[in-house]
């Protein structure tokens, strides 16, 4: 009887790496195909392989950023950093762009039957009378 190896739900494997990578932003390189930073600024980034690694761990786990260990995926600041640069330039849309034609591709997507889902009316333990959260804002 073979032994299937179980994966962790926010383990980064080689096959989602494969079709992630190319989404991810490349960081820019000097002539050394070094990573372009200022003199003195720390540590070179970490690979995008581990911050995405990270970034699922979070996302799975639900985990604060703050509790990342150090030792497996590094700093939580940079991570964090990396993960704000990735959301400003829509890597993650991109992910789910890609995953949803492939999902659509492979089973179908039934979209007559999507929905979407919105808050229509205040919460009832929301603010009483008076102006909403909307409305202060001018």
């Amino acid at each position: 009887m073979a032994t299937s190896k179980r994966v962790e739900s926010w383990v980064v494997t080689d096959a989602f790496w494969r079709r992630v990578e190319p989404l991810i932003p490349m960081r820019e390189r000097n002539a050394d195909k070094e990573y372009v930073r200022k003199a003195g600024a720390g540590r070179p980034p970490k690979p995008a392989r581990q911050v995405l690694g990270a970034v699922v761990y979070v996302l799975r786990t639900g985990c604060q950023w703050k509790a990342l260990t150090k030792e497996r995926f590094g700093s939580a600041s940079a991570v964090h950093k990396r993960f704000l640069e990735w959301e400003a330039a829509g890597v993650f849309a991109a992910i789910w762009k890609t995953g949803l034609s492939e999902y659509d591709q492979r089973e179908g997507i039934a979209w007559r039957w999507q929905s979407i889902d919105g808050a229509m009316f205040n919460s009832f333990l929301g603010p009483r009378g008076g102006r909403t959260q909307s409305d202060r804002s001018g």
